[in-house]
């Protein structure tokens, strides 16, 4: 039995996933996917490259998740698996390349520079 792992960025989250053939168990940070991500929004997310390219509960997923916020964690874990089943089967790539999911979004928060309130905003000017 071939285990796949591949890594997922978005913003400042990462996923690493664990990706091989069975039942279709996805375990997020050791909890069901359904207990980390309450909101079924986000559950669709990290489903939506096996819906794609219909493989649905045909690989059994651990997804260990660290950084960033609820939506960046869920797109950085759909990112992990699309590149998973690029690996497992080629011809699915240019499906999941057509819908964005193999693109990372390299979007950060820019840091705050000395001498502004924030990271461009500069303190008000007083003329007296």
């Amino acid at each position: 039995m071939e285990i796949i792992n591949t890594i997922g960025r978005r913003k400042t989250s990462v996923a690493r996933i664990y990706m091989q053939p069975g039942k279709g168990e996805i375990s997020v940070n050791n909890r069901t996917i359904e207990t980390y991500f309450p909101f079924e929004l986000h559950q669709i997310i990290v489903k939506q490259p096996l819906a794609l390219v219909g493989v649905e509960g045909t690989y059994d997923i651990k997804i260990n998740l660290d950084g960033g916020g609820i939506t960046g964690q869920a797109e950085a874990a759909r990112m992990a698996i699309s590149r998973a089943l690029c690996e497992f089967d080629a011809e699915h790539r240019s499906a999941l390349k057509k819908e964005g999911f193999l693109t990372r979004d390299p979007r950060m928060v820019e840091r705050k520079k000395p001498g502004r309130r924030k990271a461009r905003r500069k303190f008000q000017f007083s003329k007296r």
